[in-house]
């Protein structure tokens, strides 16, 4: 029998209910959720795809042909494999029988953007997902920062790839110098936070390690896949937040990131980030310090921290006021209508929604605040894409069994009558994926 807490289990952690899902996760919505982070398998509409390190092979082909031959990839090849990734994507979020981790894999990759915002990575976007990120999600933090920024999409975003220790072989060489971008983001974003007590000379150092950690090409390396060039790299040794690293090549970055990992304002960052998602848009301030001390006592284990969320009393008793973000929007009623349609109808509705997929404005992703998410303009937004889905729904589906399905005990008394009494099937639809209830989690 359905119940509101399995309502929230699937809206809070989920990404919307499938048929059914409301009565399956009611059964014990705790154990429903957290049996889903022991989940292993592979989704299969992501099973072969093509790697990242061969889609950056035809990118760096592309780039020594000259610049017809970049625009001829990135507009050609490199696109439709953006629309292949955004289908497939979205086809494994939609079928997904473990969506609280689908979720995580959408909150790290958030965490850690790269944005077509920069065409190089139109085609690369994807595979970023797949390989830096959704292998992670339950294991430890520093192995996904590292592979993060071992892997090319990062190292293009934030133009490591081009980055030159000033004083090293190539440096003095060619007197070009010092990419920043990297290493800033790297400290106020991915690890210790904008109040993180890191300084411009933790930045600098930081970079400085970072030099050499770039793509294999014609210097070396295995085309398009991460490669460490000595002879880019600052020689010496680095002071990055009062402690100083030997010269050590590679190993700098290495250990600085096991370092910075678990720093306690790392696990603050981090924390606060994860709360802020699946609870409120202003976690209580012990939750957030439960949770830093719960990723410190486990080394920085990931699947630990989202155990830990799952657990929390608070995570299913406070309202759900979160807003969904346009993603979550579309794959939730997706999920509740069983289909998934055409990719580029996809980009295209997400693109009316204020979201196009892996276009996030700035390194920082996606905002995560309701306020973020519901200006009015975007409140029409919404119901013009609730209309339109509901004008394509068939005529033997009634927008009560819609109700039942997507919101089960947790639909209002106002929003029942609403849709009852719509004067026709579309607009008992529209009012289903545009009540309150659905639009949150």
């Amino acid at each position: 029998m359905a119940s509101i807490a399995g309502f929230q289990a699937v809206a809070r952690f989920g990404l919307g209910a499938r048929a059914g899902e409301i009565e399956e996760a009611s059964a014990a919505p705790d154990d429903w959720v957290l049996a889903q982070l022991q989940d292993g398998a592979w989704p299969s509409a992501l099973s072969g795809m093509p790697s990242g390190q061969s889609l950056a092979e035809d990118l760096l082909k592309a780039f020594n042909r000259g610049a017809q031959a970049v625009q001829e990839n990135l507009k050609g090849a490199a696109r439709q494999q953006y629309i292949d990734e955004i289908g497939a994507r979205t086809k494994a979020q939609v079928e997904s029988q473990a969506p609280f981790k689908e979720r995580l894999v959408a909150f790290w990759s958030n965490h850690f953007t790269v944005s077509i915002a920069k065409p190089a990575l139109i085609g690369l976007a994807g595979a970023f997902e797949r390989e830096a990120i959704r292998p992670h999600v339950t294991g430890r933090f520093v192995d996904m920062l590292l592979a993060v920024l071992r892997h090319p999409a990062m190292l293009l975003y934030l133009d490591n790839a081009q980055s030159i220790g000033p004083g090293s072989r190539a440096g003095e060489l060619r007197n070009r110098g010092l990419n920043e971008n990297l290493g800033r983001e790297v400290l106020e974003l991915h690890t210790l936070g904008v109040d993180g007590g890191y300084r411009q000379e933790d930045v600098q150092a930081f970079a400085r390690m970072l030099t050499g950690w770039s793509i294999g090409g014609k210097r070396g390396g295995t085309p398009g896949a991460f490669h460490f060039y000595p002879q880019l790299h600052e020689p010496g040794a680095k002071t990055l937040l009062g402690r100083q690293y030997p010269e050590g090549g590679e190993a700098e970055v290495e250990q600085a990131a096991a370092d910075l990992a678990l720093h306690p304002a790392t696990a603050r960052h981090l924390a606060l980030k994860l709360a802020r998602h699946f609870i409120a848009d202003e976690p209580p301030a012990d939750i957030v310090g439960r949770l830093a001390d719960r990723y410190l006592e486990t080394g920085g284990a990931l699947g630990a921290m989202a155990a830990f969320i799952a657990r929390e009393p608070d995570a299913w008793h406070m309202p759900l006021t979160k807003v969904k973000t346009p993603n979550e929007l579309m794959v939730s009623t997706l999920r509740v209508l069983g289909r998934t349609p055409d990719p580029k109808a996809i980009i295209a509705s997400l693109k009316s929604l204020g979201q196009i997929p892996f276009d996030a404005p700035s390194p920082a992703g996606w905002p995560d605040r309701a306020e973020d998410w519901v200006g009015p303009e975007a409140v029409l937004r919404r119901a013009d894409f609730a209309m339109a889905v509901a004008q394509r729904l068939p005529a033997n589906l009634q927008p009560r069994q819609l109700l039942d399905v997507a919101l089960g005990p947790a639909a209002s008394d106002v929003t029942r009558q609403a849709v009852e009494r719509a004067p026709a099937p579309a607009d008992g639809f529209a009012l289903v994926l545009a009540a309150p209830e659905f639009q949150r989690r």
